[in-house]
């Protein structure tokens, strides 16, 4: 089987920064990090401010929002197009999904509520989210009447939500999955479906059709609510939950704390060996924020907070860098 070499690295933190919070989600714009929603003690939202993480002096501010302020969550996603972050979903502090789609502004840290209610996809929190150019879009997660499985697309340029067709049986509603759009294609990774799932699903943009992806290789165990990036043809994963726990959201279950790669032209898994001292690991979680990114010129994996196999919530923040050379 093949196994690859990448590198954690372990970023130190200066400022006040949001600390520790699980379920919360951050974007990449340019060298800094934003971060948004999440929670300390189980379903209990944190706050509502947009803290920004500077990638190259590795402090911590936060945003002087204004504008449609979404008031605080978990379980929410964030993309971003541009200097625009897309922030769609989530739940608020009365265990109520929700259904707005926000932007937020880089540049003028300015919110903006573009949707709500009918106007696209029904509430739901613990959903995936992924962008490219022009589209944000939407995959599956914890709906009001149960687990999802619906795709949809935000055009950035003319405010609109399309809905694609459904995938057939064999790729059940989920949440927590890993969503990646590469080469044409949406990917659909994996996640919990009643319990975990180790399927690799894939919508073609061109062809509107759905279909289940054979996959060989060092093929990782099923889990849920693990960090996902795509650099190249390639979609990684780390952590995540591989045995839930009894408690649900409440408790921890048992985390993975190994990197995958799934190469999409080849179909192949692998897994990465990690070449970084033992201190610079992230260890075994899930539930983290997560973003694909560049440091110091080179694509990687950033992994912020989420929970651990302790059920503590963690605020430490890692890149991972696949050594390619």
């Amino acid at each position: 089987m093949a196994v690859f070499q990448g590198k954690w690295i372990k970023l130190e933190q200066k400022g006040l920064g949001p600390g520790e919070r699980s379920s919360h989600a951050i974007a990449v714009v340019g060298q800094k990090a934003y971060v948004f929603g999440g929670e300390h003690s189980p379903r209990v939202p944190v706050d509502n401010k947009v803290h920004v993480f500077d990638l190259q002096d590795l402090t911590w501010s936060i945003a002087n929002a204004t504008g449609d302020i979404p008031p605080p969550r978990v379980g929410v996603t964030m993309s971003a197009v541009g200097d625009t972050i897309y922030v769609f979903g989530g739940r608020d502090a009365k265990h109520t999904e929700l259904s707005e789609l926000y932007s937020f502004d880089t540049c003028t840290n300015e919110w903006t509520l573009l949707s709500s209610g009918d106007a696209g996809p029904e509430h739901r929190s613990y959903h995936s989210m992924i962008a490219d150019d022009s589209h944000v879009y939407v995959f599956g997660g914890c709906g009001v009447a149960g687990r999802l499985n619906d795709l949809w697309a935000f055009e950035v340029k003319d405010h609109k939500w399309v809905k694609f067709p459904v995938p057939g049986d064999s790729c059940p509603g989920r949440g927590g999955p890993g969503l990646a759009v590469c080469g044409g294609k949406i990917w659909v990774v994996y996640g919990f479906a009643g319990k975990e799932a180790d399927d690799v699903h894939c919508f073609d943009l061109v062809k509107g059709e759905w279909s289940q992806v054979e996959t060989t290789g060092e093929k990782p165990t099923a889990r849920s609510v693990f960090s996902t990036a795509v650099i190249g043809q390639s979609i990684f994963i780390y952590g995540g939950e591989v045995d839930p726990s009894d408690l649900g959201h409440m408790g921890a279950g048992m985390f993975s704390d190994e990197p995958y790669t799934l190469d999409t032209e080849t179909k192949m898994w692998s897994r990465w060996e990690d070449v970084s001292n033992s201190k610079e690991h992230p260890g075994p979680r899930g539930w983290c924020a997560f973003s694909a990114g560049k440091r110091d010129g080179k694509e990687g994996l950033l992994v912020y907070g989420g929970n651990s196999p302790s059920n503590d919530r963690l605020g430490d923040i890692f890149f991972f860098t696949p050594c390619l050379e």
